[in-house]
């Protein structure tokens, strides 16, 4: 379907803020872009889905290791663009993380989706076989 690629360049990464866009409303592109720096001194993976030479889909993810999950992919950003959805993309970025987790002898792939995406809910539990196992918890300040 498309090509799966790292993305770490900057001129790559503003290329991704479109479509990350459609997740994270509240960034300008140019906090994206500091923000993905922190994030990538943490750990954090940009994968890119190109379909004809475009950015279809993006993926965010890290390597953690904690007591409930023990060594694991956190998967932080799933997106399609809107334009994109239903065509595979999205399932292809999460298919390769899947295996990716797997051949780096993590326990589990877990991620958090905000209670109001109700799509991406079906998509996480009915097509890609997902438990929801908790709830996710959070006090701003």
């Amino acid at each position: 379907m498309g090509e799966i690629r790292q993305l770490s360049l900057e001129h790559e990464v503003r290329e991704a803020f479109p479509v990350m866009s459609q997740l994270r409303t509240h960034l300008s592109e140019d906090l994206f872009y500091e923000l993905f720096l922190h994030m990538q001194q943490e750990g954090y993976t940009l994968l890119a889905n190109y379909h004809n030479g475009k950015i279809v889909a993006l993926a965010g993810f890290a390597m953690l290791t904690n007591f409930y999950d023990g060594k694991h992919v956190y998967l932080y950003d799933l997106i399609t663009d809107h334009e994109e959805r239903s065509k595979g993309y999205g399932e292809e970025l999460l298919a390769f993380l899947e295996s990716f987790a797997a051949q780096n002898n993590c326990d589990c792939l877990t991620l958090s989706s905000n209670v109001n995406r109700v799509d991406a809910h079906r998509f996480y539990e009915e097509k890609m076989h997902y438990e929801r196992p908790s709830y996710v918890f959070k006090k701003k300040f």
